[in-house]
């Protein structure tokens, strides 16, 4: 039985961020559901980085963000996984991932050892994003797929309401890919939360995504990939259709097709 978290949405009623004269986002109203992987697309600049610390609470903005449960009440404290884009770190420090969980984990100094309570602790989170092979290894030597496998065990112990990912997986090679985000996608259905995940890789949310925002300093549509990649906005944006797109839905109950090569249609040869 998949565990239900207190959450049903966070609700975003017309967010707006200022700085320094500058206004990188305004007027965002928009829902993320629990259950749902929400993705945020855009071009740089388009304040997809502003939105996500303002719902971390790293900077200040106007509107509202609520946290909502299933009868409509607020929820007074959002519990909030994070995994940034890169973890910054000296790669040639003896450190190994069961080293920098029990950091984490205890504050017991990883120098003094690790208790058995806490190495419990380690390997269950491993275990949860497939990882428990990773634990005894130099965290230096893991490959960029493994250590965002080990930044998602961090950030979903406990178990959050919200799971931000910011670019998880850019720079990561197809295999860790897939693996990082099937393991993303099993959490979502076991443990309900809700999701928010930014991409710049238009074919990835295509294949994973339920809801899909556009934003250029507000939101300027939203909806499923289809419709969002489909709409005169997405063409603005980035200058292609979803027709354009060579991928496949591969999870939920809508499913899309490749394009498969063919003569083209008397449309595209008039373009």
């Amino acid at each position: 039985m998949s565990a239900q978290c207190s959450l049903c949405r966070i609700a975003l009623e017309d967010v707006s961020v200022v700085r320094g004269g500058q206004t990188p986002l305004q007027d965002v109203s928009m829902h993320i559901h629990c259950g749902q992987l929400t993705v945020l697309i855009g071009q740089n600049g388009a304040g997809k980085t502003t939105l996500i610390r303002s719902l971390l609470g790293e900077i200040p903005h106007g509107g509202a963000i609520r946290h909502v449960d299933d009868e409509g009440r607020e929820v007074p404290r959002l519990r909030t996984g994070y995994v940034p884009q890169h973890l910054l770190f000296d790669k040639e420090m003896p450190v190994t991932v069961e080293d920098f969980l029990a950091a984490a984990f205890s504050r017991r100094p990883v120098w003094t050892g690790v208790s058995h309570k806490t190495r419990e602790k380690v390997q269950s989170a491993l275990a949860a994003v497939d990882g428990a092979e990773l634990a005894r290894r130099p965290l230096g030597r893991c490959s960029g797929g493994e250590i965002q496998r080990v930044l998602l065990a961090l950030a979903i112990h406990p178990t959050p309401d919200l799971l931000v990912l910011d670019e998880p997986v850019s720079g990561v090679d197809q295999n860790g890919l897939k693996m990082f985000l099937d393991t993303v996608m099993r959490l979502k259905e076991q443990h309900h939360m809700a999701i928010l995940l930014v991409s710049h890789d238009l074919n990835l949310v295509r294949q994973y995504a339920d809801h899909v925002a556009l934003l250029d300093k507000s939101v300027l549509i939203q909806g499923t990939p289809d419709a969002v990649y489909a709409s005169p906005e997405f063409q603005m944006i980035f200058g292609v259709g979803a027709r354009n797109l060579h991928s496949t839905r591969i999870h939920g109950a809508g499913r899309w097709t490749p394009r498969v090569s063919s003569e083209p249609t008397e449309e595209e040869v008039n373009e």
